[in-house]
Parts: C-alpha cells; sequence; structure tokens
C-alpha cells in the first residue's frame, strides 16, 4: 500500500502527479495547511511536520525529491525515471533537484503574501527579490528548452519525465507570483505538460489549497 499525505498546492502536488503518472494503486490522504501538521501521530512520518509524507513498503519518506527518485525506480516499467546507465540521467538527476531552487523561492513568497497575515509583518523588498529570483529560474528553464536540439518539447532530449513534473509543479506555484511574459519556450512546454490527465488529476477541488488567488502581484513601496 502507498499513502501520500498531501496538502493541495504545495511540494507533495509533485510526488500526486507522479503517482497519477504511474498508474499505480495509492491513497491519497489530505491535510490542511495548519499547524495539525505538527500532531505526534504525523510527526511520526514527517518529523519536521510537513508535506509530503510517503508511506511505502513498509517505509516513511519525508524528502519529495528522495520520492520522486525512488518512484521511479520501483516501477520503472512508467518510463518516467532514466536510471543508472541511461543517457539522460545526469540531466535528468540535475532538473529533478533544480525544482526545489525554484520551490524554495515560491516558499519565501508564500510566506510572505499568504502565511502573514497582517501586512506590516510583509516585506516588499523581500517580495521583489524572490519574484526576481524566480524569474532567474525561469530564465535558466527557457536557456534548457531552448538548445537546438531536435524535438525539444521536454526538459530531456528523451522525452517526458518526473524530470518535467518536479521542474513543472515548482512553475504552477510560481505561477501565482510571476509570469512566464518573455519566456515563450518555457510556456509553451508548461502547456504542454500541464494537459497531461495526470496534472489535471493533481489539481486541487475548488476552494481547497494554499492560495486564494490566482496571482498576488508585487506590491509598491
Amino acid at each position: 500500500m502507498i499513502i501520500l499525505h498531501h496538502v493541495p498546492q504545495s511540494r507533495s502536488m509533485r510526488v500526486l502527479w507522479l503517482l497519477n503518472e504511474l498508474a499505480v494503486p495509492f491513497q491519497l490522504v489530505v491535510h490542511p495547511f495548519d499547524k495539525s501538521l505538527r500532531d505526534p501521530e504525523y510527526l511520526s512520518i514527517s518529523p519536521a511536520g510537513r508535506v509530503p509524507g510517503l508511506e511505502i513498503d513498509g517505509e516513511t519518506m519525508f524528502e519529495s525529491g528522495a520520492m520522486l527518485e525512488y518512484l521511479c525506480e520501483r516501477f520503472p516499467e512508467a518510463g518516467m525515471g532514466r536510471l543508472p546507465g541511461a543517457l539522460d540521467r545526469v540531466d535528468w538527476l540535475q532538473w529533478v533537484h533544480f525544482a526545489e531552487t525554484v520551490s524554495q523561492h515560491c516558499a519565501a513568497l508564500t510566506q510572505q503574501h499568504v502565511a502573514l497575515y497582517e501586512d506590516h509583518m510583509r516585506s516588499p523588498i523581500v517580495m521583489k527579490l524572490e519574484a526576481a529570483r524566480l524569474k532567474k529560474c525561469y530564465a535558466a528553464i527557457e536557456a534548457r528548452l531552448s538548445t537546438p536540439v531536435e524535438n525539444r518539447d521536454h526538459l530531456l532530449t528523451s522525452g517526458f519525465s518526473a524530470a518535467d513534473i518536479a521542474v513543472g509543479q515548482a512553475v504552477y506555484m510560481g505561477l501565482h507570483y510571476a509570469t512566464l511574459e518573455g519566456f515563450p519556450e518555457t510556456a509553451a512546454w508548461y502547456a504542454r505538460i500541464t494537459e497531461r490527465p495526470a496534472f489535471q488529476a493533481s489539481l486541487p477541488e475548488p476552494g481547497q489549497g494554499i492560495y486564494t488567488r490566482d496571482f498576488y502581484p508585487v506590491p509598491e513601496g
């Protein structure tokens, strides 16, 4: 039995998307984005009190990048990973983990815009800096997708993989804070991968999720 502990629109969404692509049976446990993640029962799964938490093969995991690697190795027939010896192995590892660089900037912006409830607690300077850093991540993705390689529809030359899932989900979060204006290849890639049924199945139900707006502009000042 695979059990995924999930908060809609958080990093756990990338694991949910992958599980949907793998088409394996799993149970989804949805948690609110609140202090209940600090309950002792959940801390036994994720000691930092964060999502995702994954129960699989009698083990527990609490790092999303590690989960992606393990699930791809556990179910190689789906072709979402690139195993040792594969031509794209280095690129696959690099882009899977680059998603966390993108997500860190998204997390900083989420803290500023969503987690801090009072305006006086927020910093317009931090918001501007993090939004600019997020766009630098978009630029890195744009450069990759602009590489003159035939059929560069995905991050890897060999096609769609968990690397697209990881980075694509991070961009999904990032789009709440910085648009893809000026990044045409990234915008086209993002449109392609988010048409996939497995992505659509990982989206939150209306009214669920961390974000109450589609976009949070950088404040003036």
